[in-house]
């Protein structure tokens, strides 16, 4: 019994390290991969202007904005997700690309494909993001959605005064309760 538990573990953190290694940008050139991202940021921002209107003045008074795409797989007690996006300073125009990764634990059964957009109310937050990297962890939510069918429960959390984070969730299926560390460092292979 224990033996087969053993095995269980084993091919569920195969089975999430295969899926979470999945979540980068595509194309084969550095100006492929920063052209993906920066498209998934548009789509991303015209997306949530047109769900929370209000959010596109925010974005514009802000010190700068994130947005990323992550992927995130919940098997059983574990979870772990990737992701890759981009920082934008409001005052230089000057770009960041980033990459994420988490990892926890909790209840859950499922993938979940979702994008977030970080906005920063002033520069030292900003600057603190890009330069170090930023970790957090707690996360609950509920999405059941393909393409256009299903509703997911998620929407804007606030960490910090200095930040707002929005999440849109794209397709998927997930009903998870994770405490999850999540890691945001620059993408040295884009920058």
């Amino acid at each position: 019994m224990r033996k087969s538990r053993l095995i269980n573990c084993f091919l569920s953190l195969v089975i999430i390290g295969s899926l979470v290694s999945c979540a980068t940008p595509k194309g084969i050139t550095k100006q492929e991969q920063r052209s993906h991202v920066l498209k998934m940021k548009n789509e991303t921002l015209a997306k949530l202007y047109a769900e929370k209107p209000e959010t596109k003045s925010m974005v514009k008074k802000a010190a700068g904005y994130g947005v990323f795409s992550n992927i995130g797989t919940y098997i059983f007690l574990l979870a772990g997700g990737s992701g890759y996006g981009v920082v934008v300073d409001n005052s230089t125009e000057q770009k960041t690309y980033m990459k994420m990764r988490s990892v926890g634990v909790g209840v859950g059964m499922g993938i979940k494909d979702f994008r977030a957009v970080f906005i920063f109310k002033n520069k030292e937050v900003l600057n603190e993001f890009v330069e170090k990297g930023w970790g957090f962890g707690g996360q609950a939510d509920a999405a059941a959605k393909s393409g256009d069918k299903g509703g997911a429960a998620s929407g804007e959390t606030y960490i910090e005064t200095g930040i707002i984070i929005y999440e849109l969730t794209e397709a998927g299926v997930a009903l998870q309760a994770t405490i999850a560390g999540t890691k945001f460092w620059k993408a040295k292979d884009l920058n």
